[in-house]
């Protein structure tokens, strides 16, 4: 049931996507894995630009209780992007001693160590993604988790990663409205 509704959502996103992308997916060998790399790209930016350029004061905001703060969405976009990269490529992510700490420890960081770190796994995954090709996405990975034996395939992964990028994108972008700020992705294209 999941692998279908991720097959769903891949069948709505990558067509607009290719056909945006035109002659540039023709050119390159891997047109499904280059339409990924772009959606990636593309929520990078904004990320990037919007926790830069939200104040440090904002960093422990969060709309309600049960709602995560700014930091922690930072914090948890790090560490589910190297997980989920590290998966998808096969590459190993060698945790640190800061990596083990808690998330409610690591959540209160300072800002320029919270948008260090979130810069610092969004560069992993753009090299995790470079080492793709179309022809890996139908290979077998096993499910996440502890003790699993069942499989799916690659680019299952591939779109959880691009899922948790757009799902904790629109969560900033609210959080920055909420606070006055206008989201990198409602700003003029000039000033992008």
């Amino acid at each position: 049931m999941k692998l279908a509704w991720f097959s769903l959502c891949a069948a709505l996103l990558l067509p607009p996507q290719l056909a945006a992308q035109g002659s540039a997916a023709s050119s390159t060998s891997n047109p499904m894995v280059q339409t990924y790399r772009s959606f990636a790209e593309q929520y990078r930016v904004w990320l990037t630009m919007a926790f830069d350029s939200i104040p440090a004061s904002k960093y422990n905001y969060h709309p309600t209780p049960a709602q995560r703060t700014i930091g922690d969405i930072a914090q948890h976009l790090e560490n589910a992007n190297y997980r989920l990269c590290a998966h998808f490529s096969g590459q190993q992510y060698h945790m640190s001693a800061k990596d083990s700490l808690s998330d409610s420890v690591k959540a209160r960081w300072p800002k320029d160590t919270l948008v260090t770190r979130l810069k610092a796994s969004l560069e992993y995954c753009d090299a995790a993604l470079a080492q793709l090709s179309d022809g890996m996405l139908a290979e077998p990975l096993p499910l996440m988790g502890p003790n699993t034996t069942r499989t799916a395939p690659r680019v299952r992964f591939l779109l959880l990663y691009i899922t948790d990028l757009t799902d904790h994108w629109s969560q900033i972008a609210n959080y920055m409205r909420l606070n006055g700020l206008v989201p990198p992705s409602a700003l003029p294209r000039t000033t992008r």
